[in-house]
């Protein structure tokens, strides 16, 4: 392909999980508490990802499902595409990964969540032009972003900066940043993945004496984000798909019960505002 347009990625993910985070663990958090990053924590969540992204690059190489829907039985296929056509955004979590417990690991939890959008009237360049705007995300999503910024950007690599915010029993505000990288597959087709490579928590954000916390030594509210986007450009506009992956501390003993429905519905939630918040920008731009 020569036409190689940036393809920015690292927003919607930020915002689909984290309030998921805060209502599992805000519970028993308690202002002070840290709970610190451990290597085997680390280490299991790096080989999920492993995992996940090649299966990704063998769907995509054998064409196989390259939206979520597409690999619904025919008949549920059908009816998910008119939904996705008519202005709903379908979500799911996701479970792809072999085992039922694959997300249970070693002092941490995997949150994965995939949801997708349509976007009429909007071609894939244009989709992709309107949305390497980094530096007005916080307009676009606020009150979940308060400040975004392009670091920098060279090739097919970009480095944004996102602080981002939810209140959900507790306040928190993020400060993050991500490696973004892009790839066309072909005139209708492109992906895109973002890497957390600082993800801190703000004590005292917005006073004077407003700081992060040291990574990986904090509440355990978000200690890893990656997010993987697929766009397909047919009937008329553009169908934008995010997949996001988090790593979090996992739940207190005994508080499963209580917290199970926040996991499942919440990030779902979350998702679906922010694929409508990623496709009202595009219809304004």
């Amino acid at each position: 392909m020569t036409n190689r347009t940036r393809i920015p990625e690292s927003i919607s993910s930020a915002i689909t999980i984290v309030a998921a985070l805060i209502a599992a663990i805000g519970i028993d958090v308690r202002p002070t508490r840290a709970e610190q990053l451990r290597k085997e924590t680390a280490a299991a969540f790096d080989q999920y990802i492993q995992l996940k992204e090649t299966r990704n690059e063998h769907q995509i190489a054998e064409r196989q499902a390259f939206l979520w829907i597409d690999a619904l039985p025919t008949p549920i296929a059908r009816e998910a595409y008119a939904k996705v056509k008519s202005g709903q955004v379908l979500t799911r979590r996701n479970e792809d990964c072999g085992t039922p417990d694959c997300t249970a690991i070693p002092s941490g939890l995997i949150h994965d969540w995939v949801g997708v959008v349509f976007v009429p009237g909007v071609s894939l360049a244009r989709a992709i032009s309107a949305l390497q705007d980094y530096d007005r995300d916080a307009d676009y999503y606020r009150p979940q972003v308060l400040k975004s910024k392009l670091l920098d950007g060279s090739g097919d690599v970009f480095h944004v900066f996102l602080r981002l915010k939810q209140v959900h029993v507790i306040t928190v505000v993020l400060d993050t940043e991500y490696e973004v990288r892009y790839r066309y597959l072909d005139q209708t087709h492109a992906v895109s993945r973002s890497y957390s490579t600082r993800i801190a928590e703000v004590e005292n954000a917005g006073e004077a004496n407003e700081h992060d916390r040291a990574p990986g030594d904090d509440r355990g509210l978000l200690w890893r984000l990656y997010s993987y986007w697929r766009f397909y450009h047919a009937d008329g506009g553009t169908y934008i798909q995010c997949n996001a992956v988090s790593l979090t501390r996992d739940v207190p003993a005994g508080l499963g019960w209580l917290i199970q429905p926040f996991i499942q519905r919440i990030p779902s939630e979350s998702l679906r505002f922010t694929l409508e918040a990623t496709r009202s920008a595009l219809v304004k731009k």
